[in-house]
């Protein structure tokens, strides 16, 4: 579910808090020392461990609900480094509040 909000983001309104977990439809490399519990990792295409993601695209680890990682102290180190309001999280608020193109004719 995506909730409308404007393209650009003032500084202060940058926070998880005003956010609908955009980051959490992003593939998410597990790395060594990643102790995330086995039933939200799989393996990939080319045999490395990723968050598994649900048919919906969403992380599995994510409470649907309240829209907070269920495992937040245990997330891996990539979700750690993905820092709020810097230019990923901002790139990827953009994309994913942007409308939906029509088809073209």
């Amino acid at each position: 579910m995506r909730r409308a909000q404007p393209a650009i983001f003032p500084e202060s309104d940058i926070s998880c808090d005003s956010c609908s977990a955009c980051c959490c439809q992003l593939e998410v490399m597990l790395m060594d020392g990643d102790r995330v519990p086995n039933r939200f990792s799989a393996q990939d295409a080319w045999g490395g461990w990723v968050m598994r993601r649900l048919d919906d695209g969403w992380c599995a680890a994510l409470d649907r609900d309240s829209m907070r990682c269920t495992i937040y102290d245990r997330r891996p180190d990539n979700c750690r480094v993905f820092e709020m309001g810097a230019d990923d999280c901002r790139s990827e608020r953009i994309k994913f509040y942007a409308p939906a193109s029509s088809p073209q004719n």
